[in-house]
């Protein structure tokens, strides 16, 4: 079974799992008016970091998308830094949580979550 995936207009993919997992923790949360942002900082051991979290702002140049009713959007800065980047999530023995592969990344840390 392969998961679907679902192109935003920034072209960052969002898999079933991470959709559905998202979804969830919106529901725990108990609230309707946040939006997954996926945002590009500088930081991290590899000169710029990640940050996946939920917002209820709109900033201006948003690039936003909504996956089956979970909002998902990207500012303008890190749109750039994020086309073509895939996120899933994952609940394995190894690992549980989301990854991003980004093929924008020059290489990227043993924890994952910065890159160059």
């Amino acid at each position: 079974m392969t998961d679907t995936q679902i192109d935003a207009p920034a072209g960052v993919t969002l898999s079933d799992d991470a959709v559905s997992k998202v979804r969830a923790l919106l529901e725990a949360e108990g609230r309707d008016d946040l939006s997954l942002r996926i945002a590009v900082q500088p930081g991290g051991c590899s000169g710029m970091r990640y940050q996946l979290y939920f917002d209820d702002r709109e900033l201006d140049g948003d690039v936003a998308t909504s996956y089956d009713g979970v909002n998902v959007v990207t500012d303008r800065m890190s749109a750039p830094y994020l086309g073509g980047a895939s996120i899933d999530f994952v609940d394995t023995i190894q690992q549980q949580g989301f990854t991003i592969d980004n093929p924008n990344a020059g290489g990227s840390c043993a924890c994952g979550d910065s890159f160059h």
